[in-house]
């Protein structure tokens, strides 16, 4: 694992090896940065550093996440699959119970002892200070995405707030339209953590104190956007994906702490019982989010670097950047779902599902309406509540090929039988359910049917060739040169 500084220690980097270009004609942030990296993204392209931005003196920096590769160069590893076995060992530090289980965890939470984030006095995320009237964001690079968007989005935020009643910390990411030179919209849909704290405060007839850091270190921005339980501080996981400790400063004009090597900070306060129309906003469905009332986020003082840099995603039809960060997280999480429910044997969240849309899955199956079993099991589980389509498939079934995922559907399916609906919970993104964040679920059962299952007749027999023959022709294939001769005839056109 590498622990990265800062943003521009990740930036020198991902240059360094090919992995981002610097745009130097002058561009638009009203829709034209947009525009270039949505067809950077199409084409699988690189992270892309806008030196000169139209009207301000801040370059902006888009796509930083965009691939696999640039996923494992933030975090320092060859491949996902290394951080995920870390991570279970991680999270299983806060599951131990009993004297026994205590000191089985001792190597574990010493390690973890040395990974708490570190508190210091001073901090580039403080060279420049602006308080009073001299708060604007209208400085800010601050992107307008798509044409009907209800104005400039704050699109890759770390959002810091404590509950009021236990002093917990959260750091979640949640889109932020800029209202004025210091209000912005709080896009804190109701399942959220940082809702939760919101709520917490009116009962209590308070205002929330919140934090925004803007271009943190790549490891703190991808844990913002985890789906961790509420009791793990984000600031923790960070420190954790690093391998050394997140610094933090205290900040200026409310009683949270920041990572001390952002970019830019905004310090301020969320009023109880105030509103504002928020939205129209292109969102990562690939449609616009209609415009709602949330909470109005006031700024009271802006700190920032001598040299920042603003980072940003863009969110539409897939694949974007955003498609990545949620390939990470169905790997890194994927070790501990199966610690919960052993059967599961693969997960995979198509980009064309959106993350919440739907999810194929394989399992061991033991027992007759296992698949619904671990459907129901699944929706249980923090954000997995919000998938709208789960489809289960047998152990042999390859949930990463969609191709060979959509055959055994077509295949193995019977409607009558094999589906099963259910209410509950939904992302309030969800455009298609009868009411905003609630409506129905689907579960498709595409494994085997037994006849506990109400099928009566034989299973029929995949046509597979028989391992003597393969094993013959293996040798025949390399003398025949035939998908040489196919490549060569594919090259003449």
């Amino acid at each position: 694992m590498r622990a990265y500084k800062n943003l521009q220690e990740f930036i020198e980097i991902l240059e360094k090896e090919g992995e981002l270009w610097r745009i130097e004609e002058e561009v638009s942030a009203e829709l034209e940065i947009t525009e270039i990296t949505d067809r950077i993204c199409k084409l699988s392209g690189p992270a892309l550093f806008f030196e000169k931005v139209k009207g301000f003196q801040i370059p902006v920096v888009t796509n930083l996440f965009g691939s696999f590769r640039r996923l494992c160069l933030a975090f320092g590893v060859k491949s996902i699959d290394e951080l995920a076995e870390r991570l279970l060992d991680f999270l299983e530090i806060k599951q131990a119970e009993g004297l026994l289980e205590k000191l089985r965890f001792i190597p574990k939470l010493l390690q973890a002892k040395n990974l708490f984030p570190k508190l210091v006095s001073k901090a580039p995320c403080q060279e420049i200070v602006l308080k009073g009237e001299k708060v604007d964001l209208f400085k800010l690079p601050i992107l307008k995405c798509w044409p009907k968007d209800g104005g400039p989005f704050i699109t890759l935020p770390c959002v810091i707030t404590k509950d009021p009643e236990t002093g917990i910390r959260n750091v979640g990411m949640y889109r932020m339209q800029v209202f004025s030179s210091n209000e912005t919209g709080m896009h804190w849909q109701i399942h959220k953590v940082g809702a939760k704290h919101y709520r917490k405060a009116e009962r209590l007839g308070k205002k929330l104190p919140v934090a925004v850091a803007i271009g943190p270190d790549p490891a703190v921005i991808y844990s913002a956007t985890a789906p961790l339980p509420e009791e793990i501080d984000e600031f923790l996981l960070a420190s954790f994906l690093r391998g050394k400790p997140v610094e933090l400063v205290k900040c200026l004009t409310v009683p949270l702490e920041v990572p001390a090597e952002s970019q830019i900070v905004l310090e301020g306060y969320v009023e109880p019982f105030e509103r504002r129309l928020e939205g129209p906003f292109g969102d990562h469905t690939g449609y616009y989010t209609p415009p709602d009332y949330y909470p109005v986020f006031k700024v009271n003082c802006i700190t920032m670097r001598k040299e920042a840099i603003y980072p940003a995603t863009i969110v539409g039809k897939p694949p974007m950047e955003d498609c990545y960060l949620g390939k990470l997280t169905e790997r890194l999480f994927l070790p501990l779902i199966k610690k919960i429910l052993p059967e599961v044997v693969d997960i995979n969240l198509p980009w064309e599902g959106v993350f919440h849309n739907l999810a194929l899955v394989s399992i061991d199956k033991q027992y007759p309406g296992q698949a619904f079993k671990v459907a129901s099991a699944l929706w249980g589980l923090g954000q997995l509540m919000f998938t709208k389509i789960i489809v289960v498939f047998d152990k042999e079934v390859n949930v990463q090929n969609l191709s060979e995922a959509l055959f055994y559907l077509c295949g193995n399916v019977d409607p009558e039988r094999d589906l099963m609906i259910v209410k509950g919970p939904l992302d309030a993104l969800d455009h298609a359910s009868l009411y905003p964040a609630f409506g129905s679920k689907m579960c498709i059962d595409a494994t085997k049917k037994w006849k506990e299952e109400g099928y009566l007749r034989e299973w029929p027999e995949e046509t597979v060739m028989s391992p003597e023959v393969k094993k013959r022709v293996d040798e025949l294939w390399k003398r025949l040169k035939l998908e040489e001769k196919l490549k060569k005839s594919n090259s003449r056109g």
